[in-house]
């Protein structure tokens, strides 16, 4: 069973920086994409973006998209853990942000969530 640990919330105002991170482990196979989703009160949880294992990353909506040019996801293989790098947030950024991860397994892929973490952003 992978277990994927979120950390790096908090409280920030508008314009400040925050880093998220996402750990793997329990892997007996590659962790292949990861990627982060968010949910805001009262709304669908929806994608950030995502990584591949060589590195390759798409945002949400591409170029236009909201996080576009703020957000930066990266990934360090050697230990599984995907980051996300948050600049110049604004308050409707704010939401609990949710790692996600695919192992293919001698069984196939599997699917695997983090529990969150909570980013507010204050104006």
């Amino acid at each position: 069973q992978v277990q994927l640990v979120e950390s790096g919330g908090g409280l920030v105002q508008s314009g400040g920086s925050l880093t998220l991170s996402c750990a793997a482990s329990g892997s007996q196979f590659s962790v292949n994409n990861m990627g982060w989703y968010r949910q805001a009160p009262g709304k669908r949880r929806e994608l950030v973006g995502t990584i591949t294992k060589d590195g390759i990353t798409t945002y949400a909506d591409g170029v236009k998209g909201p996080v576009k040019g703020r957000f930066t996801i990266s990934r360090d293989n050697a230990k599984d853990t995907v980051y996300l790098q948050m600049n110049n947030l604004l308050p409707e950024d704010t939401a609990t942000y949710f790692c996600n991860a695919w192992v293919y397994s001698s069984s196939g892929p599997r699917n695997f969530w983090g529990q969150g973490t909570q980013v507010t952003v204050s104006s």
